[in-house]
Order: structure tokens, then sequence, then C-alpha cells
């Protein structure tokens, strides 16, 4: 017998559909544990055994074979599996931190950061983006292969200096160096309002690129000050923080003026847009080109949390980029804020 349908019912109805999706996705990350657990056993045993009787690699051959014959139709048993199974304990068998963290993420995707990342730190930044971002493994090997992780350890902001400790390590990985706008359909040779154009035909990918935490709240945002206009190219909210973000959009090489207007938007934001709760507006000026010192000196006497970053068209970090990380404390210390 049919019930009427109230709104009473409808909110019932809503309300038993996300506890079975929450109980189902819950399920779903018990079984990946699970698993994960069960991968690690395997590694153990095969390393153990190689270490106290000398076995080389055929030992995994000869594994592989008798397992696909005892439990014949169940995946998984391949050499090539088997043997990741020991490379996946023998990685993180010494490292007491990371592995919790890697039964948070699937099989595929902790193959793809074993094969791809180089060392722990690395490693540990995809796992947790991963898992706090629900990356599949497309989206984790792209981001991988467009050095999210160098582009985010190398940003220029003055966050250290105008955030409070609780949100500074949080904001730094929040703001990245250089973004790639691969998706964009645009020339070599394009002008600001093009590149905003293009941007808001594709908000979805730029908003993943930007870090997947941004919502987008409006383009050429009007700020009206003492009967002045003034607009501001692109307007987010950051999940996260908890605050606006603007980011004003430049074709060409980074010049120190910009941070004096992009301060201007910042304070109006704080005074007239930022709502109760919500912490202070942060700054992002994106430019085709910058210089590094000119940036720290630009952005040294800045009250206001402002990043300087590039954007490019297609995927490379530059040269002179490459092998200037910040150390590896310095490193963990972020990380340990995500």
């Amino acid at each position: 017998m049919a019930i009427e349908v109230t709104e009473d019912y409808r909110s019932l109805l809503v309300a038993v559909k996300h506890r079975i999706r929450a109980a189902q996705y819950e399920a779903l990350k018990a079984v990946n544990r699970e698993l994960m657990a069960f991968y690690w056993d395997i590694g153990e045993l095969i390393v153990t055994r190689q270490e106290i009787a000398g076995w080389g690699k055929a030992v995994v051959e000869q594994l592989a074979q008798d397992l696909q014959v005892e439990f014949h139709g169940m995946a998984g048993f391949s050499a090539r599996n088997i043997w990741n199974m020991r490379n996946f304990y023998v990685t993180y068998r010494t490292n007491e931190k990371l592995q919790p963290l890697v039964a948070e993420i699937g099989w595929t995707h902790n193959l793809v950061i074993l094969e791809k990342c180089k060392d722990d730190l690395q490693r540990e930044f995809y796992i947790r983006m991963t898992q706090k971002f629900g990356w599949t493994k497309n989206v984790l090997i792209h981001q991988i292969e467009n050095k999210i992780y160098e582009k985010t350890l190398l940003n220029q902001t003055n966050f250290d200096r105008t955030l409070s400790e609780e949100m500074r390590d949080r904001a730094k990985l929040a703001i990245k160096d250089a973004y790639t706008f691969d998706f964009l359909e645009l020339a070599d040779e394009h002008s600001e309002r093009e590149l905003e154009k293009a941007i808001l035909t594709r908000v979805e990918p730029f908003l993943r690129e930007m870090g997947g935490m941004f919502t987008f709240v409006g383009s050429q945002y009007r700020l009206e000050i003492s009967d002045e206009e003034y607009f501001i190219d692109l307007l987010l909210y950051h999940r996260g923080l908890k605050c606006l973000v603007a980011v004003e959009l430049k074709i060409g090489k980074f010049l120190p003026e910009y941070v004096g207007k992009m301060q201007f938007y910042l304070a109006a934001l704080d005074d007239r847009v930022r709502l109760e709760g919500e912490n202070a507006a942060i700054g992002i000026i994106l430019c085709k080109s910058k210089d590094r010192t000119i940036v720290e000196y630009a952005l040294r006497q800045s009250n206001q949390a402002i990043g300087i970053a590039t954007y490019q068209i297609v995927s490379s970090l530059p040269l002179e980029l490459q092998g200037q990380l910040p150390a590896p404390e310095q490193v963990a210390r972020l990380l340990g804020g995500m």
C-alpha cells in the first residue's frame, strides 16, 4: 500500500539514501584496508624467506604459478603483482608514518606512486593528496607527470609573515608555484581577456588544476568604493582555508606594482565581502613569468597574504627550478599539516 509522498517522507528518503551511501563507502574502505594488509603480509613473507634462505627472483615466478593453480580464476596472483607486493613491503617497512597511509588509497594508486615517486616525502605528498581529493588513477598520473609536488613546494608567498600559524602551512600547500592550463585552447600569444574567457569556458578543469578545494564565486567581481568601480579578474573560495581568494591574471612578466593593487583588493574584500567566521582573504597573482628575486622584494613589506605564481599552457617544470626543493625537514613539516 503506497503512502502519500509528503515533505517529511522525502526528507526521510534522503536521510536513508545518505546513510546507505555512507555505509557503502565505509565498507569499501574496510575492504581496501584488508586488501592492502593482505598484500603487505604476502610481501613480508616473501622478503623474510628470501633473507633467510637467500632465494632470488625465481621464487616469485614459482609462487605465482602455484597460486594460480590453487586459486584458479582469482585475480591478483600474477608474477608481476606478487613482485609488486614484495616491493610494496620493502618500500614502506621502515617508515611507520606511511604504513597506515598506504591503506587509505587503492592498490593501483599505490603502484603508480611506487613506480613514479623517488622518495618517501614525495610518496607521502601524493598519498595524502589522493586520499584527500579522491583522485582517480589517471588524475594521479597526470598530477605526478605535471610535477605538482615540486610546483607546490617551490611556491613564493609571504604567508610566513601574514597568516596565523594555524593557517600558514595549509595555505602554502594550497598555492602552487606554477599552474598548467593545458586544457585551454589558447595560442602562445593571447590577451588577458582571452585567458579569462578560456578559463570561464573550462571552469571545472581550472578549479581542479588550482588544487581541488576551490569553488568559483565570480569573474570580473565588482567592488564599489567611494563611487569608483573596481573589478577582480576571478574570485574563488577555498573550502579548507575558509577564505575568499582573489586571482589576478597577467599575460606578461610579474611587476612589483601588481602587489599594491592586490593589497587594495584584499583589504576591500575583508572589509566589505567577507562573512562572519571566514578568514582573511588571500591573493594569487598569476603571471606568464616572474623573476624570483623581484617577487621576494615585492612581497617583503606586504601586509596582506599574497602568492605569486606563473601559468603555462604546456606541462613542464622550468630547468632553473629543478633541484631547488626545500630541505627534507621543511617538506616533512608541511606535509604534517595536510
